[in-house]
């Protein structure tokens, strides 16, 4: 695989995860979130790993060859997961 295929890839994995997170971290019936927080802390630092990866690598790609409308989309999207992944990993964690 192409390093340059990267946010492709982290996009399709970054939304299944993003569900699961944003899932996993609704209250219960009892208060506590339906998955355990140790879970939802390394799933959600992989994701954002993985789409600040796929955002670094689009933009130096973009940089290199130029605006191609689909890459840069996918590359806008990985910055937006990215965020969205540490929004939710600081939001979970207990004060």
């Amino acid at each position: 695989m192409k390093l340059t295929a990267l946010p492709y890839v982290a996009v399709g994995i970054g939304i299944p995860l993003m569900l699961v997170v944003v899932r996993g971290s609704q209250a219960g019936s009892d208060g506590s979130a339906l998955m355990p927080l140790l879970t939802l802390l390394v799933v959600s630092e992989f994701a954002f790993f993985l789409t600040a990866i796929g955002a670094y690598i689009g933009f130096r790609q973009i940089r290199s060859v130029g605006i191609q409308p689909l890459y840069a989309l996918m590359t806008v999207f990985c910055v937006l997961l990215a965020i969205g992944f540490m929004w939710i990993g600081v939001k979970v964690w207990p004060l």
